[in-house]
């Protein structure tokens, strides 16, 4: 990973002391499911001929459905017939849920980043536009259901990300300021969110280029948990007396 495009962003979320909490999108962020929905959305469109039965490539998907809600890829996939992308949805999202079942992964460090949150009793959301099965079975699968302390779902806002409104509203629900929290997120899609929020955005590059991640302005770009700069301004932020008494 180059270093030279998140050098403007070294200092990171210092400001935020005493941090409050932490937000978590889920896909990409807590787990590497990107190849896992790019296998389904290939094998479905394939069945149905799209593109003329051409298999759709990792960046088809990064540039036209990564992040986005599923009424917008929908509408993406059959801009004539939005009730025929919604089932295809469905459908792919079952696939998918078998794939992740069996095949579901960590982001590296991830629990390394959890275990730090714990020790400072920082509060923590999930924040995604998954939909819910979805997004239930992947926190479950990597034993975080106890972890959050709320799951917001775009299905559940009146606007989805890239709108602030699903980070707006686990402000909301875990009573945090926005001046002290931060958020994690590995989409243009949920940065343009959190950076619209008024939070500082710390983007993974799991599987989106760097160079599009950094046209959302995350504060900090980092390839996964467990690179130097995230552990970098986390130590500062110690420094400066991270967050209160720990929570129960």
């Amino acid at each position: 990973m180059s270093t030279s495009s998140s050098n403007d962003a070294q200092t990171s979320p210092l400001k935020l002391a005493p941090l409050e909490a932490v937000l978590f999108d889920v896909d990409g962020t807590l787990c590497d499911s990107d190849p896992l929905h790019v296998l389904a959305f290939r094998q479905l469109l394939q069945e149905i001929n799209f593109n003329d039965g051409i298999p759709i490539t990792e960046e088809f998907f990064v540039n036209n459905i990564s992040g986005k809600h599923n009424k917008e890829i929908a509408l993406f996939l059959f801009p004539n017939d939005l009730q025929r992308g919604l089932k295809f949805l469905d459908d792919k999202e079952a696939l998918f849920r078998r794939l992740a079942s069996e095949q579901l992964k960590a982001v590296d460090g991830l629990y390394k980043v959890k275990e730090w949150i714990e020790e400072r009793g920082l509060k923590r959301a999930a924040v995604t536009n998954a939909p819910k099965p979805n997004a239930e079975l992947m926190i479950s699968t990597l034993g975080l259901t106890d972890f959050f302390q709320a799951v917001i779902l775009g299905d559940s806002c009146e606007h989805a990300k890239p709108h602030p409104e699903p980070y707006l509203k686990a402000l909301e629900v875990l009573k945090v300021s926005k001046d002290h929290t931060f958020v994690f997120e590995d989409s243009v899609s949920g940065i343009k969110a959190g950076v619209a929020a008024g939070m500082p955005v710390i983007g993974l590059s799991t599987r989106n280029p760097e160079h599009l991640l950094m046209q959302a302005k995350p504060t900090l770009l980092i390839k996964n948990y467990e690179d130097p700069k995230l552990w970098e301004a986390l130590e500062e932020l110690d420094k400066k007396g991270v967050a209160g008494n720990p929570s129960a």
